[in-house]
């Protein structure tokens, strides 16, 4: 991961979505990381929830990194498209 704000990232590793709606009381995030399990493969964390609470962890397990990052590209997307953003 870069530490320069003004690059951007080919394959992020990680990612953190925010939905925040006052109008409708919606405050939502959304983060995403992929990191290699115990026995090599790649795993999706994903932990998402209303700001400020702590949010429900689901864990996808993957065959390999790519794999889990090609998850996160998809999952990104999807989320995009319901009006979260970065």
């Amino acid at each position: 991961m870069t530490t320069d704000p003004r690059q951007l990232e080919i394959f992020p590793d990680s990612l953190i979505l925010r939905r925040v709606e006052p109008e409708q009381n919606m405050r939502r995030f959304y983060l995403m990381t992929v990191q290699r399990d115990l026995f090599g493969r790649g795993a999706l964390i994903t932990e998402f929830g209303r700001i400020g609470q702590a949010g429900q962890v689901k864990i996808a397990h993957h065959e390999d990194e790519a794999r889990a990052l090609a998850a996160l590209a998809d999952r990104a997307k999807a989320k995009r498209k319901r009006g979260y953003q970065e």
